[in-house]
């Protein structure tokens, strides 16, 4: 079984430092009470979620022999009201360019990570609904 550790030290009003392996990740929230130096950890969540579904797709595209320029996750969430605030739906916008996209393709890809391989997806999703939709940029899509 694989573990994961990091360990978060305060670094001043509201900023804190999570070290990741080799990497120092910055935490904090917008003046007043904190200096903006980094994204909040709400923000980080959205982050983690783009980036390990984008990997997940990444790797798929190649394995079903389709060759991408370009690919983008956007994602939008709505937060609640009252504590603890959280998310009510979050709303990735998949967008892929390149010669001879084949949109078929891309949307098996995006499903198998969304239903399948993406971690993060499949823990957000237990407690927010999540939406998606691709858009293929460039002259040639089939």
């Amino acid at each position: 079984m694989s573990k994961s550790s990091v360990i978060t030290t305060w670094a001043g009003k509201m900023a804190f430092d999570s070290a990741v392996g080799n990497h120092v990740v910055r935490i904090d929230t917008k003046p007043e009470m904190g200096d903006d130096s980094g994204p909040g950890p709400k923000s980080l969540l959205l982050v983690s979620l783009t980036g390990c579904t984008g990997m997940d797709i990444a790797a798929l595209l190649p394995k079903m022999r389709v060759a991408f320029d370009s690919l983008s996750i956007t994602a939008e969430a709505e937060i609640t009201e009252e504590h603890p605030k959280v998310y009510k739906f979050i709303h990735l916008t998949f967008r892929i360019s390149g010669a001879n996209i084949r949109e078929d393709k891309v949307r098996e890809a995006i499903q198998l990570s969304q239903e399948k391989y993406c971690g993060v997806t499949a823990m957000l999703k237990a407690h927010c609904p999540i939406t998606w939709e691709l858009v293929v940029e460039g002259a040639d899509k089939k």
